[in-house]
């Protein structure tokens, strides 16, 4: 089975930056989503619904939604396992729950999320 694990959240103030990552299992399952699949953060907003923010391909390719164009960055190290979202100049409406996974989403596959408060 694949776990994904994410962590780095916490509470930062607007225009703060905060890391994430993400750990897949070191097994042969989580080493196989990551040699074949496109993975990507995704965060969900109290009352709203889960969205997709960043996404990188196999090769490396990047693309984001408009709302963190320019602010974060994802990337990825397959060797490890492990995926990261750095954030800068983070604002309020970026408070959410973090979570990695393929995109598009497998379901078995949500982890519990990382929580993301911007506030002062």
């Amino acid at each position: 089975q694949v776990q994904l694990v994410e962590s780095g959240g916490g509470l930062v103030h607007p225009g703060g930056s905060q890391r994430l990552s993400c750990a897949a299992s070191r097994n042969i399952f989580g080493i196989t989503v990551f040699s074949i699949k496109d993975l990507g953060w995704y965060r969900q907003a109290p009352g709203n619904q889960r969205e997709l923010v960043a996404a990188i391909s196999l090769d490396g390719s990047t693309n984001y939604t408009d709302h963190v164009k320019g602010r974060f960055t994802i990337s990825r190290d397959n060797a490890k396992t492990m995926v990261y979202l750095q954030m800068n100049n983070l604002k309020p409406d970026d408070t959410a729950v973090y979570y990695c996974n393929t995109v598009p989403a497998t379901d078995r596959y949500w982890g519990k999320g990382t929580l993301v408060t911007v506030s002062s």
